[in-house]
């Protein structure tokens, strides 16, 4: 076995995990049996195999590049979690952030080299070191695993799941599904659980490792809540959201039976679903290794009490990489509730109708890009420093000086907006932090963390910067660690 398919864990530690069936490692690696040709999650209930048969992988793809197939008792597709988290360079996170959202469904694999910026060949190579499979690997085993989730969870046809999944024909979607499981996808339907689709909406789950401090995440929401975008209660997050042109609507709250959320999609066509999905798991921070954070962190002894306090805790994402520029603006040198109430405005004013939620007490989406490079902004009650920084933040999404893309490092996207007037480097880390899902990003200048740091007295920049320098790659979890302390 190549070091690079390996996972991060001694063959020992994976042997106990595998014959305690620990959930801890669920997802972190998979278990491939040499006598059956199968791969399995460490939680598998099937009988444990002799440990000489026994082949650990660092990944789905990795296992399935390898030449075996996908369980058909613990199904692989509902581990929690991603390769994200094993990359260890920024061009791989990237990478694979493109291929999630479905960026080799329909292009070639130097479309997405060019995309961040290196060669195919190089690309490939980063990918054999660091996970043990190309980028088509996985991009193949994503579409294999959705697909077969999808079949499972849901009741559409099978024709239109083939689309859902990334498939370029229901031929190719056969054929995947003949060569891992020997069977062909309508056999899946004859063994599904009950499916969790209705005319109105279609359910999912996002399974994620324990523990997911949902509500503290749920009330980070309801506390910057739009009304008429977003709804969020004490169990439920619901907001009217745009997929590929067409309005939609979310709702994600937390499944009783198990470690996941649950996802419900009304209105979103089939074919976006796969890049819908994959931007809450990111909204949601479910793919999180919170045992990797929490042992980084606990090293210091300034976040030790805090990571004992708040077990859990996620890096609270954004729906929209734009949106969430515009109200990191709105909430310069205001209160929280005054930004709420400025966003609540600028959706009033300048947001169009969505009447497909109104029945969820919804009914307005947030404004384009196209709408507030214009727009009288200054009308809300807002400086015009800011209104102007807002407007150049939509000329600059236009004109594609800026972008949310996963494909950009975290100081190339800081870079360029801290170029445009009115956003200094708090607000663009705190853009990064949210909008990007980007783990270490950090606001050094954020006057709560440097008095925290100084007892009330507040410290340098600089000096923050070096006290945080111990928590990379994780310093916006204790970011937000801090900020709670400090509420």
């Amino acid at each position: 076995m190549e070091p690079a398919t390996a996972p991060p864990f001694s063959a020992a530690i994976c042997q106990q995990a595998r014959l305690t069936r620990d959930a801890r490692f669920d997802g972190l690696f998979f278990t491939a049996v040499r006598t059956t040709g199968i791969y399995c999650r460490p939680v598998c209930p099937a009988p444990t195999p002799h440990e000489r048969n026994i082949v650990y992988f660092s990944s789905a793809a990795a296992a399935s590049a390898a030449g075996f197939r996908p369980c058909l008792r613990c199904r692989p597709e509902a581990a929690p979690g991603s390769p994200l988290h094993r990359a260890r360079s920024e061009l791989v996170r990237a990478a694979l952030r493109l291929i999630e959202d479905g960026a080799l469904d329909d292009a070639p694999l130097a479309t997405l080299a060019a995309r961040i910026g290196v060669g195919e060949r190089h690309l490939r190579r980063l990918f054999a070191e660091e996970l043990g499979a190309s980028p088509l690997d996985v991009a193949a085993t994503r579409r294999l695993l959705f697909a077969k989730q999808l079949l499972i969870e849901t009741a559409m046809p099978v024709t239109t799941i083939a689309g859902a999944a990334g498939y370029a024909s229901v031929r190719r979607f056969n054929a995947a599904f003949v060569a891992a499981y020997g069977r062909p996808p309508r056999d899946f339907r004859r063994t599904r659980q009950p499916a969790r689709t209705t005319a109105a909406a279609i359910e999912l789950t996002l399974p994620y490792r324990p523990p997911y401090d949902f509500r503290a995440l749920l009330a980070f929401y309801a506390r910057r809540a739009i009304p008429g975008v977003e709804i969020v209660d004490a169990s439920t997050y619901r907001r009217s959201v745009i997929v590929d042109g067409r309005s939609a609507m979310i709702e994600v709250d937390a499944s009783p039976h198990r470690d996941a959320l649950r996802l419900r999609v009304h209105g979103a066509a089939a074919p976006a679903l796969g890049a819908l999905v994959a931007r809450v798991r990111r909204m949601f921070d479910v793919d999180a290794d919170p045992r990797a954070i929490a042992a980084k962190l606990r090293g210091d002894a300034w976040l030790r009490p805090l990571v004992k306090r708040w077990p859990g805790q996620r890096l609270p994402g954004a729906w929209d990489g734009f949106e969430l520029a515009v109200r990191a603006v709105l909430g310069q040198q205001v209160s929280v509730g005054a930004a709420r109430t400025l966003a609540a405005r600028l959706v009033q004013r300048h947001g169009t109708a969505h009447p497909e939620s109104a029945a969820f007490g919804l009914g307005a989406l947030f404004p384009s890009p196209s709408t507030l490079a214009e727009a009288d902004i200054e009308a809300i009650g807002l400086p015009r420093a800011r209104a102007t920084a807002i407007r150049a933040i939509a000329q600059a999404t236009l004109d594609g000086r800026i972008g949310f893309g996963a494909e950009q490092t975290l100081t190339d996207f800081v870079a360029r907006l801290a170029a445009l007037p009115g956003i200094g480097a708090w607000t663009a880390h705190y853009i990064a932090m949210r909008a990007l899902s980007q783990p270490d990003a950090f606001p050094a200048g954020d006057l709560v963390l440097r008095k925290l740091a100084g007892d009330g007295k507040p410290v340098s920049e600089r000096a923050m910067e070096t006290r945080a320098e111990a928590w990379r790659p994780w310093r916006a979890y204790a970011v937000m660690l801090l900020w709670r302390s400090a509420a």
